[in-house]
């Protein structure tokens, strides 16, 4: 099935200006945007062709650009993010028809997507716009990844992109899920990415799809039943991150915060020690997200006293705390 301008024109509105004007009026100056390459390609069909992946659809590349304008309007940094690429996302939802981490003609497809946003975006200042190249890589396993896979794909990317535009600010997620840095691919000159999502008791508790089961989360304390989490298990698990930005290479937080069921003042808690000590490495952060079950707006908790917010519904404790860092 091939898309119509139609179908693009339902979607329009997905990113909400007033969302940005708010984000940047709350003294914010960081977005990330989850992407999915199959939404500016030609075939709309469930499982692909290997040459699908090339066959580009250009007005749907549209909202894109409505979303970096957007982004430079409001004086916000914003960061384009491959939630699914070719070849890889960390939930699968649809066939992929290659192996981004294996597969030659994945990796190409990779590049290929890339290159189009380098080229398209060249001339926009790195201050304004940076590419992450793919979310959460997996934790390295024969057969499927690598730690030699991850390091040659996140190479051939960046050579691509640095082809076409040489300024570009690129960002890799660490593996494991981008808990885990890469001091390997120091050399490249390009920044890395974290998560704040530990512990997953705290971050997770009764998220869908969850595979665990954890009892209802303190913090400090035993968190999933057996192990103990506090401050200093923290500081230690985000030890690897700060000696990686000791040697100047930048380290931001992709992603944090808790799911709706984490009782709300144990995850305020846990959160201002988590930015603690992400901030005071230098390490910025972005929650995800920003509207939402894990969101500062319409995250339908149970056990927070809402503030009216234009007719939304506004955690007006975890704003505050959110601006405090």
């Amino acid at each position: 099935m091939l898309r119509s301008d139609a179908e693009i024109h339902k979607k329009k509105g997905i990113f909400r200006e007033e969302d940005f004007k708010w984000i940047s009026d709350w003294g914010f100056d960081f977005v990330r945007i989850p992407l999915c390459y199959r939404l500016w390609i030609k075939s709309d069909d469930h499982v692909i062709e290997k040459d699908d992946a090339f066959d580009i659809y250009e007005p749907a590349l549209e909202e894109v650009d409505r979303v970096v304008e957007l982004g430079r309007t409001y004086g916000l940094h914003t960061c384009l993010n491959f939630h699914w690429g070719p070849g890889y996302r960390v939930g699968s939802f649809a066939e992929e028809p290659f192996n981004l981490w294996k597969d030659a003609d994945g990796l190409e497809a990779f590049c290929f997507h890339w290159q189009l946003f380098a080229k398209r975006y060249k001339g926009i200042s790195s201050d304004q716009l940076s590419f992450n190249l793919v979310n959460e890589p997996r934790t390295p396993k024969e057969g499927f990844m690598t730690r030699a896979d991850h390091g040659r794909v996140v190479r051939a990317t960046v050579a691509a992109i640095r082809k076409a535009d040489p300024e570009r600010l690129i960002i890799a997620d660490g593996v494991g899920w981008a808990n885990i840095p890469c001091p390997e691919l120091a050399d490249l000159k390009i920044a890395q990415s974290c998560r704040g999502y530990k512990p997953r008791g705290i971050s997770h508790y009764n998220a869908p799809n969850e595979r665990r089961e954890f009892p209802v989360p303190v913090w400090p304390g035993t968190v999933d039943g057996k192990e103990t989490w506090d401050r200093r298990r923290l500081e230690k698990h985000y030890e690897p991150w700060e000696n990686l930005a000791r040697q100047g290479i930048g380290v931001h937080c992709g992603e944090c915060g808790a799911f709706n069921y984490t009782p709300h003042d144990v995850f305020l808690r846990w959160f201002r020690d988590v930015l603690d000590i992400l901030t005071g490495h230098g390490i910025g952060y972005a929650l995800w997200n920003f509207r939402g079950p894990l969101g500062v707006m319409n995250s339908n908790r149970e056990d927070v006293d809402y503030e009216d917010w234009h007719g939304h519904k506004l955690d007006r404790k975890l704003l505050s705390l959110m601006q405090e860092f």
